[in-house]
């Protein structure tokens, strides 16, 4: 993880990224890609066939980039995002997703009443962001899967970097209310049983 931040940090302050081996950039940005693909989908195997895809696409057009253009990384992830937006475009709609991939994220470590728990919340979490608009999904996608900067976010949007802010705290409330008005709920139905 360490390597990655420091060849992040190398890739920002370069201005010849063609001159860069595509592997430093596949080392330095594969987790990011991977965290922003696996955000909106919640699904391991789609999540590694879309980054493939990204990194399959990222080495045929680097010779396109050029730094007076912007960050390599903002070009990056504007490649993922049109190719997450091939993704759900070849599936016509938001279809509904398996819960598979919560299994996968929970610790054998852990009993099964925190096991349980886990997976209530993650649905939870879950439900509340498909419910949000497809710019406010974005949003949250590119700042806590792709962990960009409101900056950066502004740019891949065309936003400036203060309407994202309020956007992402908007959003981030709107998350919480929902979130705790279904906490109430699940509580209440259970007194009356």
């Amino acid at each position: 993880m360490q390597q990655a931040i420091q060849n992040t940090r190398a890739l920002e302050a370069t201005q010849n990224v063609e001159s860069l081996d595509f592997t430093y950039i596949f080392e330095a940005y594969y987790k990011r890609v991977y965290n922003y693909n696996y955000y909106r989908t919640h699904n391991q195997d789609v999540s590694e066939d879309l980054t493939s895809q990204t990194f399959e696409k990222v080495f045929t057009r680097l010779q396109t980039y050029t730094a007076d253009k912007g960050k390599f990384e903002v070009w990056l992830f504007t490649i993922v995002r049109n190719t997450m937006n091939d993704y759900y475009r070849s599936r016509k709609k938001y279809p509904w997703e398996p819960l598979e991939h919560v299994f996968e994220t929970i610790s054998k470590e852990k009993g099964p009443e925190h096991i349980i728990l886990e997976m209530e919340q993650q649905t939870e979490i879950l439900k509340a962001i498909k419910k949000l608009n497809e710019r406010e999904r974005n949003i949250i996608a590119y700042k806590y899967g792709g962990n960009l900067s409101n900056k950066e976010i502004g740019i891949l949007m065309n936003l400036n970097e203060k309407h994202v802010s309020v956007i992402l705290c908007r959003t981030l409330k709107k998350l919480k209310t929902r979130l705790e008005e279904e906490n109430d709920e699940s509580h209440k139905q259970k007194e009356c049983r």
